[in-house]
C-alpha cells in the first residue's frame, strides 16, 4: 500500500487483512504522511518504508517490489475495498491466472462518486479500444499478482500506474481475470483532484496502450 494520510482508516484495513490472512500476511506501506498513519500502521504490525511525498505511483510502486512473497496483493488503504474477498484472489491466482485485478464497477460502485464512476468508466472505454481488449475497470486499487510479474516489467507511470499495472500484463499475454468486487465508501478525504488526476490517467492509458503496441 501507498499511504498518506490516512489515519482514519488504515487501522481497519490492517485488522481486516490480518483477520481474513490469519495474520500470514506481509504487511508493506510506502508511507509520505504528516499524520499518524506510520505510527497506526507499525502498531499494526506493518512495515513502513518512509519516503517524501512522489505521488501515487512511485509509492505503489516501491510497495511491490518490497516484499519477497511469490504473490503481491495492492489495495488503496481508505476502507474502500472488500478485504474479505482477498482469499478469492489468492484462490483464482492458484487456478493460474498471473493477475487478478477488482472489478469496482460490475455492481455498480453506489458509494463512487457519480463524476468519478463516469471517468472510469470512460477509462475503460480508451483503454478497451487502444488495446483491442475489453476491460471494465482499470484504475482499481485491489489487484494481486503473480511475483514474476511484477520483477518482469518496467514500472513507468505515477498517478496512472493503477492502469499501468493492468494494461502492461494484459499486452504482453498474461493471464488476466477482472473479478468483481463491492466498493464502499471511502473513510477520511481523497487526495486526487479528478480533474488534474483524470486527464493524467488518460494520458497515461495513451502513452502505455502506444508502447505496448508499437
Amino acid at each position: 500500500m501507498g499511504t498518506y494520510n490516512e489515519e482514519d482508516a488504515i487501522g481497519t484495513v490492517l485488522s481486516d487483512i490480518e483477520d481474513v490472512t490469519d495474520g500470514k500476511a506481509e504487511v508493506v506501506c510506502v508511507d509520505g504522511s504528516s499524520d499518524r498513519t506510520p505510527e497506526i500502521a507499525r502498531e499494526y504490525g506493518a512495515t513502513v518504508v518512509e519516503q517524501r511525498p512522489q505521488g501515487y505511483g512511485v509509492a505503489v510502486r516501491a510497495a511491490i517490489v518490497e516484499p519477497d512473497r511469490p504473490i503481491v496483493v495492492t489495495t488503496d488503504c481508505d476502507d474502500t475495498y472488500p478485504m474479505e474477498q482477498l482469499p478469492e484472489f489468492l484462490e483464482l491466482i492458484n487456478e493460474g491466472y498471473d493477475v487478478v485485478s477488482g472489478d469496482r464497477l460490475y455492481h455498480g460502485a453506489d458509494a463512487m462518486p457519480a463524476f468519478n464512476r463516469f471517468g472510469n468508466h470512460a477509462f475503460a472505454a480508451l483503454a478497451s479500444v487502444l488495446m483491442g481488449t475489453r476491460v471494465h475497470d482499470t484504475t482499481t486499487g485491489m489487484r494481486a499478482y503473480r511475483r514474476e510479474v511484477v520483477e518482469s516489467i518496467q514500472w513507468t507511470e505515477n498517478t496512472g500506474l493503477s492502469a499501468e499495472l493492468l494494461i502492461r500484463p494484459l499486452m504482453r499475454g498474461y493471464d488476466v481475470r477482472e473479478h468483481p468486487i463491492e466498493y464502499r465508501e471511502r473513510t477520511g478525504e481523497t487526495k486526487l483532484d479528478p480533474l488534474q488526476g483524470g486527464a493524467e490517467i488518460a494520458k497515461s492509458i495513451v502513452t502505455v496502450c502506444l508502447e505496448e503496441r508499437f
